[in-house]
């Protein structure tokens, strides 16, 4: 009996709400992160979002955590030299041993004027137990406003799109979108 309450308490997990978490880092657009055009290089700025994402992931997870995904990576407004760019990180949903990360940028001038949203992205991370190197479970999520609880229940859909398009899960498995790759 005693050895079910300890299994019990070894596998109750800590919660945790987005807040605790959220990251937020700014860079400014130097010559050398620019292409000949003068517009931020597409690849720096991907690194600078999976940077602010790990830091999100690693501070919920308690642990080191690894990049395990990027979905989509839209460029939809260059950002030029001299700018500033914010990148906004926050914890959509927790899984078992992964979370889902989601990431705004917003640019501006220096002076703050033009400020506009150009990038988003989600990434999926895997914690990571520091003496082992084997995943380890994640604090849960919850989810207190409105936008988190949105990001939170689309984060099942987008984690079963994920694990089709690897090839980790077969369409026929799939509960949440399963529709979406039925052919009639």
């Amino acid at each position: 009996m005693i050895e079910n309450e300890n299994k019990n308490k070894m596998t109750e997990r800590k919660v945790k709400v987005a807040s605790e978490s959220r990251t937020v880092m700014t860079e400014m657009i130097m010559p050398n992160d620019t292409n000949p055009l003068g517009n931020l290089m597409g690849g720096y700025l991907m690194r600078w979002m999976d940077i602010a994402a790990a830091i999100c992931a690693a501070k919920h997870c308690e642990s080191q955590v690894v990049t395990a995904s990027v979905d989509n990576v839209s460029f939809h407004d260059p950002i030029k030299l001299g700018e500033v760019i914010t990148l906004h990180a926050s914890v959509t949903r927790a899984f078992n041993t992964s979370v889902e990360i989601f990431v705004e940028v917003l640019a501006n001038r220096i002076d703050g004027s033009n400020p506009r949203k150009c990038n988003q992205a989600y990434l999926t991370f895997v914690a990571i137990n520091s003496t082992t190197l084997a995943p380890q479970e994640v604090p849960v999520l919850k989810a207190v406003s409105s936008d988190e609880l949105k990001h939170y229940e689309g984060a099942a859909r987008r984690r079963e799109i994920r694990l089709i398009l690897s090839g980790r899960m077969k369409p026929a498995d799939a509960k949440e979108v399963k529709s979406y790759f039925e052919v009639n």
